[in-house]
């Protein structure tokens, strides 16, 4: 008898929690809210969705999702009374974001269903930038767009071009020069001299056939203003040397070497800080003619490729071999994972990245 009576007792008490938190009941007026074309500059917009507790128990907003970090979402933070009324604000940050958006809002509550799905839209129109914002490296009172001029891929038959903006932002003219430049690299500013205000550019030339290395190569350039050359100041040039393939026809593709790696990665395990391991990856040339390692090259200096490894010459067609390194853990502590870039004469494998991983173990001082 008193099973029976609990069993019922807990059945009523489910239905009537069950009948009140149905009788939480909410409405938002709007769902949906434009806020039409508006500038950039106009700054954090903010529009009121209206909350009404249309049910007979206290209504309470427990928490709101944003759909994106540029929207920030305000609400009643204490129970609405039934037929009381709240809101939830949207404030949608437009800087840096130009264009046309679409965010929602979720909204998590004591009703059924427990969420509301509220949507702002809208479109930014772009703020004109400064000429700090457009020309963000200074060199004196001349400003260029960056000061990083990447060639990105150079094959090594070409001679490729590359230009960037830059003004004068003084009130006398500015003769701008580079100086040091290598032999691979010619750099001029067009015009030579730039009058107060006005802007130019600066013209580059790579020539692949007289840099002799492979793969990623950079350059540092020091800038010269008034036939002053400028201290501390450099402009950096990179590329990414690369084997021309074009011109082979089928037939040569056909009989090109083919560089097969036992495997990409190789997994040293735990290690002691300061200490060293050597690493080998093995490969075989599964091509019909000679494999050539034009160039091996770490990311690391705690990862040194050892003398010996095959490089520069030709490894026949059918002969197996190893790159070989030498990885230091030095002060690393924890999960470490290298880089090793290998350049052939494959034409499918031209560039290849080797990984290395290590878990170093924790020094004595740092336990």
């Amino acid at each position: 008898m008193k099973r029976l009576f609990l069993i019922s007792s807990l059945v009523l008490f489910g239905l009537t929690a069950n009948s009140q938190y149905s009788q939480t009941k909410m409405q938002i007026t709007p769902t949906e809210h434009d806020f039409g074309v508006f500038k950039e500059e106009g700054g954090r917009q903010t529009f009121d969705f209206i909350v009404k507790n249309t049910g007979s128990q206290p209504l309470v907003i427990q928490r709101i999702v944003a759909s994106c970090g540029c929207t920030t979402p305000e609400w009643t933070k204490s129970p609405i009374a039934p037929g009381g009324t709240g809101k939830v604000t949207a404030i949608y940050d437009p800087v840096n974001r130009p264009g046309a958006f679409n965010k929602t809002m979720t909204v998590y509550s004591n009703t059924t269903p427990p969420t509301t799905v509220l949507t702002i839209k809208g479109e930014v129109t772009q703020r004109e930038k400064t000429v700090e914002e457009l020309f963000t490296f200074p060199v004196g009172d001349v400003r260029f767009e960056s000061n990083h001029l990447a060639f990105t891929n150079i094959k090594k038959t070409e001679k490729k071009s590359k230009s960037m903006t830059l003004v004068n932002t003084s009130k006398t003219p500015m003769k701008v020069e580079f100086d040091g430049l290598p032999s691979h690299l010619t750099l001029k500013s067009s015009p030579e001299t730039i009058q107060p205000g006005q802007k130019g550019s600066v013209e580059g030339t790579y020539d692949g056939t007289k840099n002799p290395g492979w793969g990623n190569v950079s350059d540092m350039v020091k800038v010269k203003i008034n036939g002053a050359v400028q201290e501390n100041v450099f402009l950096y040039v990179s590329g990414n040397l690369v084997e021309d393939f074009s011109k082979l026809t089928s037939q040569e593709l056909l009989n090109a070497p083919v560089f097969k790696l036992a495997s990409t990665t190789y997994d040293i395990g735990k290690m002691k800080p300061a200490t060293t391991k050597e690493i080998e990856f093995k490969f075989t040339n599964d091509g019909k003619s000679d494999l050539v390692l034009r160039n091996i090259r770490a990311t690391c200096g705690c990862t040194a490729i050892q003398q010996g490894t095959t490089q520069g010459t030709g490894i026949k067609p059918g002969e197996s071999n190893s790159i070989k390194a030498t990885f230091n853990s030095g002060g690393y502590n924890g999960k470490v994972t290298k880089t090793i870039y290998v350049y052939t004469n494959d034409p499918k494998n031209s560039e290849v990245m080797l990984m290395l991983s290590a878990d170093v173990e924790q020094s004595e001082i740092e336990k």
